[in-house]
């Protein structure tokens, strides 16, 4: 992962409205939450790939860096004012797209995208070829 692709991935995570942070959990219910099996053998793969290639404390910091940002005491507004269960969806999703990038070189394809698609519903760069889906509109109060 690259350090303008870092810098990316946590200028758009901070500047996330609550409506980024439920499109990001509405991505999580949508592609990670069904395939979770597949989710979690493609984290283990990242996270293998990461300690074999002796980047685990630079992933560390990294994940850290976000975490403050999602649900730490630095926490962000939108996703202060989304915790609870659909900030959890939320930071799920960018954990696993942060986790794919970080992994890129050393993990499948296919694992980059299970990893990448929860995420990719908020933020279409991750995975430029597969358009984000139609996200369902949400009622008007009157």
């Amino acid at each position: 992962m690259s350090q303008a692709e870092r810098e990316r991935l946590r200028s758009d995570l901070g500047v996330f409205s609550a409506a980024g942070v439920e499109r990001a959990a509405w991505g999580w219910d949508r592609h990670g939450e069904p395939n979770r099996e597949a989710f979690q053998a493609a984290e283990r793969a990242a996270l293998r790939a990461i300690e074999d290639t002796g980047r685990g404390p630079a992933w560390e910091e990294f994940r850290r860096s976000l975490f403050d940002m999602t649900e730490g005491s630095r926490a962000l507004v939108s996703w202060q004012y989304e915790h609870g269960q659909t900030g959890h969806k939320a930071e799920r999703a960018a954990m696993g797209a942060a986790l794919a990038l970080f992994a890129r070189d050393h993990i499948t394809r296919e694992q980059f995208q299970i990893l990448a698609r929860p995420l990719d519903e908020a933020l279409p760069w991750l995975l430029p070829k597969e358009p984000p889906h139609p996200y369902p509109e949400r009622e008007r109060e009157v």
